[in-house]
This record gives structure tokens, sequence and C-alpha cells, in this order.
């Protein structure tokens, strides 16, 4: 009879913490979508109006949510953010009700994370390089979609829900092997080419 090799990775835990990834991050993404759509609401109001977490030239709330890339769509953006993250709780408390899924919905589900996560970055870049200022608050949904993106693509894979080709099957191993050592260099990487494009301003303190 063969035998199975024995799992070495720390995969396995991924299952029943996964509710858990989606209901925390989605909370943290709700709750800062929250604030962004209410502060944008009042420079609607107000156009004098200064958010809570315009700090200085670089984090500056206020130049991110009036510049043109704050409402891409025709609304604010931070609205996706209401109805997305909400979503991602949803699906996070229907799994930790018990819930399972067919294999359609897992493949909508990497197809709306890939678009998101796709979204949160370019916004980012645009406010990096193009606005030259900075939200917390969307920095902050940047971080807990990589996450949710990063975890939530393993454990598709791991599932069995998104098949890979042979040739990947190695790779998918080594990232869940190292995932929290892939996760940690991809967000310092982020933070480096931030830091590195504001060292203008920042470097002054240091």
């Amino acid at each position: 009879m063969q035998k199975t090799a024995p799992e070495t990775d720390s995969s396995p835990r991924l299952a029943p913490l996964m509710p858990y990834i989606l209901v925390i991050g989605g909370f943290i993404g709700l709750i800062c979508s929250f604030i962004i759509s209410y502060d944008k609401l009042k420079i609607v109001e107000d156009p004098a109006f200064v958010p809570g977490c315009t700090l200085n030239p670089v984090i500056s709330c206020g130049s991110v949510m009036r510049s043109w890339q704050g409402s891409v769509f025709g609304f604010p953006n931070p609205w996706i953010g209401l109805a997305g993250f909400a979503i991602l709780i949803t699906v996070g408390m229907a799994m930790l009700a018990g819930g399972r899924f067919r294999r359609w919905f897992w493949a909508c589900f990497q197809i709306g994370m890939v678009l998101a996560l796709g979204f949160a970055y370019w916004l980012l870049w645009q406010s990096v390089y193009r606005i030259k200022a900075l939200c917390p608050y969307c920095l902050s949904v940047d971080t807990v979609m990589t996450v949710m993106f990063w975890y939530g693509t393993l454990y598709v894979v791991r599932e069995g829900h998104l098949p890979l080709p042979r040739r990947l099957i190695g790779t998918a191993d080594f990232a869940r092997r190292y995932h929290l050592e892939i996760l940690a260099t991809w967000i310092l990487l982020l933070a480096g080419l931030i830091l590195q494009h504001f060292w203008y301003f920042y470097g002054q303190y240091l």
C-alpha cells in the first residue's frame, strides 16, 4: 500500500483560521471605509473641512479625498469598501457557522480578491506617485487586503478549489511553508518603497 508523505508545513492550520482572517480583516477594512466615507461627506458639505487624519504635507487625507482618484467610478471609493468588506465578513461568519461553498463560489471569490487587490494597489500607486500624499486609513485597507488576498489564495489552492499545473505544486508548497516570511517581506517591501519616495520629508527626522 502506498504511503502518503506526512505534512511538514503549517498549511493544515489555515482552514480553521481562514474564517477569522476574513472576519477580523473585514471588520478592520469596514471601519476604515466608514471613516473615510464620513470624512468624504463632510468635505462635500464643507470644502474647508480638514479630516482628523491630515497631519502634515505627506499624511494628508484631504488631498487624497479631493483628488479625482478618490472617486474613480463617480462615487467615493470607500463605498466599494463598505460593500466589499461586508461581503468578506459574511463569508467568514458563514464559514464559522459550518457553511461550505462550491468550487464556482471560490473561483468567484478569488477573482474578486484579485480585482480588489489590484484596485487597492493602483490607488496606492496613484496616492504615492501622483497625489504625493497618504491616507493612513487607506494604508490600513491596503494592508488587510494584502493579508486576506495572500491567505485567501493559499486557502483556495490548498483546498483544491483552484487546480494548479503540476509544475506549480512545488511553488505552492514553498509558499505555504514560508507564508509568514513571504507576507512580511511583501509588506516591508511596500513600506520601504513608500518611505523611499517620501524620504525627503521623513529623512530629516531620522
